[in-house]
């Protein structure tokens, strides 16, 4: 490409130059990928680390599926059950305010990608930083014949999420929930919703300090209200055993006291045989 040759101003070179190291340094990261799902011992579970510089910059470990309606002749419509398979093609990029995933499957017939960007609110206590799962887009073809049957129309589709604000996190720290989540996402079909439902989640899109090692987990709060009703009757248990233990304690003490205490006769007759 001659750009003296065609008279562009040095100041414009440079920044055409700029552009493109720009675009290759991006394109280099988004090659530091890593599908790591067969170490999961959850057959749903996937694990995608995207890494930029010899460094974990962005770790992801979840079960995904996809609940989507689609048009059939034989009734208005059906549910196809799209579930995220393992050895899925991943890419990915890092930012200080945005980060990126998107994984391909099934011939990529299926992609999804899921948009994270770190924000800074200020506070009573001061300035206060969280990231947050913004975007989710999902990619599907409805002429792929494993998960559509005799779909009408068959083709690709979008579904996109609508204002977005999930799995907010405290910056520095990685985001956990078991529990099953869902986002729905409205499709470039017509009148349709896809369902997206997330479960067994580990996620930490920024400020990774250790390689291949996430940072504190913040619990969501279906977990943290599921892990205290485990608890909570082991909590009441002790402390009815120990009700029962501090009862029993007393009651021994004040045996003890009682028995040893002289018996005072109440018939007054029986003073003189006393002494």
């Amino acid at each position: 490409m001659d750009l003296q040759g065609r008279g562009v101003p040095s100041i414009d070179r440079l920044r055409v130059l700029l552009m493109l190291f720009h675009t290759m340094a991006q394109i280099m990261a988004e090659q530091e990928v890593e599908n790591l799902s067969g170490l999961s011992t959850n057959p749903e579970k996937d694990i995608f680390v995207v890494r930029e510089n010899g460094t974990t910059c962005l770790m992801a470990e979840f079960a995904a599926k996809f609940i989507v309606p689609y048009d059939v002749w034989a009734s208005n419509y059906v549910d196809a059950d799209i579930a995220l398979t393992r050895g899925a093609e991943v890419k990915g990029r890092c930012g200080h305010s945005q980060s990126e995933l998107q994984v391909f499957w099934v011939d990529r017939a299926y992609a999804l990608k899921m948009l994270f960007v770190k924000e800074s609110h200020n506070m009573s206590k001061g300035p206060e930083a969280t990231w947050r799962l913004s975007k989710v887009q999902f990619v599907y073809d409805s002429s792929e014949k494993t998960h559509f049957k005799d779909a009408v129309s068959a083709g690709k589709h979008t579904a996109n999420s609508h204002h977005l604000s999930a799995l907010v996190t405290p910056a520095g720290k990685s985001y956990e929930c078991q529990a099953q989540q869902t986002i729905s996402l409205a499709s470039s079909d017509p009148q349709k919703t896809v369902t997206m439902i997330l479960s067994a989640v580990h996620i930490q899109p920024f400020d990774i300090i250790s390689d291949f090692v996430f940072s504190e987990e913040h619990k969501c709060p279906v977990d943290e209200r599921e892990q205290l009703e485990e608890t909570l009757p082991l909590i009441l248990g002790l402390i009815l055993g120990l009700v029962i233990m501090v009862t029993l304690a007393i009651y021994h003490v004040h045996h003890k006291m009682t028995a040893n205490q002289v018996q005072i006769p109440r018939d007054r007759s029986q003073y003189k045989h006393m002494g």
